[in-house]
């Protein structure tokens, strides 16, 4: 069982949050490019090198922690149910993330409408997604053994996770994904033939 979060911890945590919630209610107002850090550190009530501290750069104050992204996708590959193929599995995850973003939540679609409106939070949400890359390869590689080539695995690893870039302005964003990964697991079965399980 989880420790509660003692008293320094509870203060930071609040203290993170009120900046993310400063920044994005002056990002929706007025654009994320048309406001500057010193303007959000000031509607947070917080220092620049107190933003600093806790955001690493201007983008991230749009973007709440997501640590668990990575070791979601590996569990995703390694702790799949017997008979189900990796890009089953992984298909089975991403349709999950995907309607996670419910655009009729009122939140999420806000989030989602600032992120579409500025190149440079869509570049560092591709960035900050891909970045599980190199994790979900060694997934991949550990579950298929030598049966497959290491270049292949990391192939469907990138772009698997580039099938979540193409979903932007799709009406049905899950339905798109479907034929994004139906089309991977046709490749994969092609070139993994009778790799039961895999």
């Amino acid at each position: 069982m989880a420790q509660p979060l003692g008293r320094r911890e509870r203060k930071k945590a609040a203290t993170r949050r009120a900046i993310a919630d400063a920044a994005l209610e002056l990002f929706t107002e007025r654009g994320f490019e048309a406001v500057g850090v010193r303007e959000v550190a000031e509607a947070a009530d917080v220092s620049t090198a107190t933003l600093f501290k806790h955001f690493p750069g201007k983008e991230a104050l749009v973007f709440d922690e997501d640590g668990d992204a990575g070791a979601a996708l590996v569990a995703a590959v390694r702790d799949r149910p017997a008979g189900q193929g990796i890009v089953g599995a992984l298909h089975a995850h991403l349709r999950g993330v995907v309607a996670a973003l419910d655009a009729d939540d009122p939140q999420v679609r806000r989030f989602l409408d600032l992120v579409q409106s500025s190149e440079a939070l869509r570049e560092y949400a591709r960035r900050r997604w891909l970045r599980h890359e190199a994790a979900l390869t060694a997934a991949i590689v550990a579950e298929c053994g030598d049966r497959v080539h290491p270049t292949t695995c990391g192939a469907l690893a990138h772009f698997a996770l580039e099938s979540l870039g193409l979903l932007a302005g799709e009406p049905d964003p899950v339905a798109a994904l479907d034929r994004i990964l139906v089309l991977l697991e046709q490749g994969w079965r092609a070139h993994v033939p009778g790799a039961s399980g895999l």
